[in-house]
């Protein structure tokens, strides 16, 4: 998770609850019509919510997801999410598949409410998907065929979610942060001037973050088992599954953050680089700044990442 600094009280501040998620919304300066630009994010978040919950079995998701290999109509940001992670399937050779929903709810995880660390629930394991994704589309009538595996857009849903309220916003002001959940979008200078000052929350109980990062016009995303974790069937689980095993993967680690221009595909790669494991996250994580927290504890990060550390724990 990561936690933008404060600013200045200047500065168009407004806060509410959203996607199982406090979202801060923060305008530099005062801006001219800053209630309603705070409004339009509201509205933006509200929208993806409502059309994209797993945990409403009335949603337009959900909807989808029962038509299985049938034609669903749903509406704007609901089609135009499920069209978004189709392209981050593609985008990551598949590494990125948001078909996890039956292994979520296989280990438990039917529920909006954040697990707290030591909730013991009855569980089992899903099988993996090897089958290639191939959902369809029709613009024209705002339909999808997502196929007979149901999908999950949590993670690519508040990604998308920033990404479009960050699109509302840069239009009338130049400097701001949108954060929801730790995730965030942050355009031009922070107070300092010379862009944002990001902490990085470390995945242990300590107070200190395991790094601060200098980011400006771009998103950061971090994918983390800190709070979603709980013991299902008799085993510890998360909520970042691996789709070719239909279990909790990313051996070895407790987080990945990720900086990017986008906050969808920040989020997506936070979770495909977690995927691979202690193991293989330096190599996959080569051509872009990533920077993770390993099991022991211990605050790694890609070539690309180092310019942008400006306070790493323990160094």
């Amino acid at each position: 998770m990561s936690t933008p600094t404060a600013l200045p009280a200047a500065d168009v501040v407004a806060s509410f609850k959203s996607m199982a998620s406090v979202v801060n919304v923060r305008l530099r300066g005062a801006v001219a019509g800053g209630e309603n630009l705070v409004g339009a994010v509201r509205a933006v978040f509200a929208e993806v919510e409502t059309q994209c919950t797993r945990f409403d079995p009335t949603s337009a998701l959900m909807r989808a997801n029962a038509a299985g290999d049938a034609w669903c109509r749903v509406p704007t940001r609901c089609y135009n999410a499920i069209r978004e992670a189709a392209r981050a399937y593609r985008t990551t050779a598949g590494r990125f598949d948001p078909r996890v929903l039956r292994a979520l709810q296989t280990m438990g995880y039917d529920r909006s409410l954040p697990f707290a660390r030591g909730v013991v629930v009855p569980g089992g394991h899903a099988p993996g998907i090897h089958a290639p994704w191939q959902p369809e589309f029709d613009h024209g009538n705002s339909a999808v065929r997502v196929g007979t595996e149901p999908i999950d857009l949590g993670g690519i849903g508040k990604g998308l979610a920033l990404r479009w309220a960050a699109e509302c916003v840069a239009a009338e002001c130049a400097a701001f942060l949108i954060e929801a959940g730790g995730d965030c979008y942050l355009a031009g200078d922070g107070p300092s001037g010379d862009g944002w000052q990001v902490g990085v929350e470390h995945p242990g109980d300590g107070p200190d973050p395991a790094a601060v990062l200098s980011v400006r016009d771009a998103a950061c995303a971090t994918s983390s088992i800190r709070l979603r974790n709980w013991v299902a069937g008799g085993r510890r689980v998360h909520h970042l599954v691996d789709p070719r095993t239909g279990a909790p993967g990313g051996a070895g680690l407790q987080s990945v953050t990720v900086v990017g221009p986008d906050p969808a595909m920040a989020e997506v790669w936070s979770k495909v680089l977690f995927l691979a494991g202690r193991e293989g996250i330096a190599e996959a994580a080569a051509g872009r700044p990533a920077l993770w927290v390993t099991e022991d504890g211990t605050t790694e990060m890609s070539p690309l990442m180092r310019p942008m550390v400006i306070w790493l724990a323990g160094a």
